[in-house]
C-alpha cells in the first residue's frame, strides 16, 4: 500500500462519492473504484458494503479509514517538518471563498503573500457559502473564507476581519443627498437583497426584524456584483459590505451612506479542517491575512 491509496480511500469515505474522490485526486471514477477493490484484496476483507443504496463502510472498512487518517496525518506532519528543517516555503494553497471576499477583500493579501513567497502557488475558487463549508469538510481545499461563520465540530475558525455594512444607492437617489440615513427610512424605498439563504441576507433580515421594519425586496440576487449593477441603474437600494463598493463610490457610479446612530458589521473568518497539518506555507498565509495592509501599502 502507498500513501496515495490511503488518500483516495479517505477522500472516498468523506465525500461518499466515487466521482468527487476522483476529482480530488485527478483520476477517473473507474480508477477510484479499482483502488477500493485493490485495498479489499490487499486486506482480504470487504471495506464497502455494496448491498446498501447509499455509500456505507463495513466494520473493517471503518477501521481502515481510521488508520488511513492516522497515516495521512503523520505523513503530512513529516512533510511539514522536513520543509521547516530546510526552511522551504513552497507548495500550493487551495482556497474556497464567497464572491464578495474573494473579489474585494482577498486580492491585496494574495498580492503581498505572492510577493513575499513567490515559490507558493495560490488557487482560488469562488463558491456559495454552504459550498465553502462542504469544500473544507471534504478536504477539497486548504482554507475557506466566509462571512458570518457558523461553528462546526470538524472546522477550525480563525477571525479575519469585520466589514462595515452600508446602504448603497444610485448617486442621484434622494437618500444619497444626506451624509447619513435613518434605518427606518428604508421602509419607503425599493430594496434589493441577496438570496434568502445567503448569510449576509439573513443578517440584514435580522436587522430589519430587530428594528421592526418591514421590507419586501423587489429583486434578489446570489452575488454582490449583480446587486451592485441593479443599484447602479437605480432599480432600488441595498445594504452591502463597504469594502465591496469602494471602486464604484470612487468612480461615482454608486453612493455609500452610513446609518445614523447605528453601526452594523459583518464578521469574516478563515476556515480549515480541524486536525489538519498546516504546512509552513499555510501558516505564512494565515499570518499574511492577519497583516494590516494599510501599514505596508502606499496610499
Amino acid at each position: 500500500m502507498q500513501v496515495e491509496n490511503f488518500k483516495i480511500f479517505a477522500d472516498l469515505v468523506e465525500t461518499k462519492s466515487f466521482s468527487k474522490s476522483a476529482k480530488l485526486n485527478g483520476i477517473t471514477q473507474s480508477a477510484v473504484s479499482q483502488q477500493a477493490r485493490a485495498m479489499e484484496r490487499h486486506f482480504k476483507t470487504l471495506l464497502i458494503d455494496r448491498s446498501q443504496k447509499q455509500f456505507q463502510l463495513t466494520r473493517e472498512g471503518l477501521r481502515v479509514y481510521e488508520a488511513a487518517k492516522e497515516i495521512l496525518h503523520q505523513y503530512e506532519k513529516l512533510l511539514s517538518e522536513l520543509q521547516e528543517m530546510k526552511k522551504v516555503i513552497s507548495g500550493t494553497i487551495r482556497i474556497s471563498t464567497i464572491y464578495s471576499i474573494g473579489l474585494h477583500e482577498l486580492p491585496p493579501f494574495i498580492k503581498k503573500f505572492l510577493h513575499d513567497y513567490p515559490s507558493v502557488n495560490v488557487r482560488v475558487e469562488y463558491r456559495r457559502s454552504n459550498l465553502v463549508y462542504e469544500d473544507i469538510l471534504h478536504n477539497s481545499v486548504d482554507f475557506g473564507l466566509v462571512a458570518f461563520p457558523v461553528k462546526m465540530r470538524q472546522i477550525e475558525m480563525i477571525p479575519f476581519r469585520n466589514d462595515h455594512l452600508v446602504l448603497i444607492t444610485h448617486p442621484g437617489h434622494p437618500l444619497a443627498k444626506g451624509g447619513e440615513v435613518q434605518l427606518q427610512t428604508l421602509a419607503g424605498h425599493k430594496f434589493i437583497g441577496f438570496d434568502p439563504d445567503i448569510p449576509t441576507r439573513k443578517a440584514v433580515d435580522q436587522i430589519f426584524r430587530e428594528n421592526k421594519i418591514e421590507i419586501d425586496p423587489v429583486m434578489e440576487f446570489d452575488n454582490i456584483e449583480t446587486v451592485k449593477r441593479a443599484v447602479e441603474i437605480d432599480a432600488g437600494v441595498a445594504i452591502v459590505p463597504q469594502a465591496t463598493v469602494l471602486q464604484e463610490v470612487k468612480q461615482g457610479t454608486l453612493a455609500a451612506i452610513h446609518f445614523k446612530g447605528k453601526e452594523f458589521t459583518r464578521p469574516l473568518a478563515i476556515l480549515h479542517r480541524k486536525g489538519r497539518v498546516l504546512t509552513p506555507a499555510m501558516r505564512k498565509f494565515i499570518e499574511t491575512l492577519g497583516t494590516d495592509l494599510s501599514a505596508v501599502e502606499k496610499p
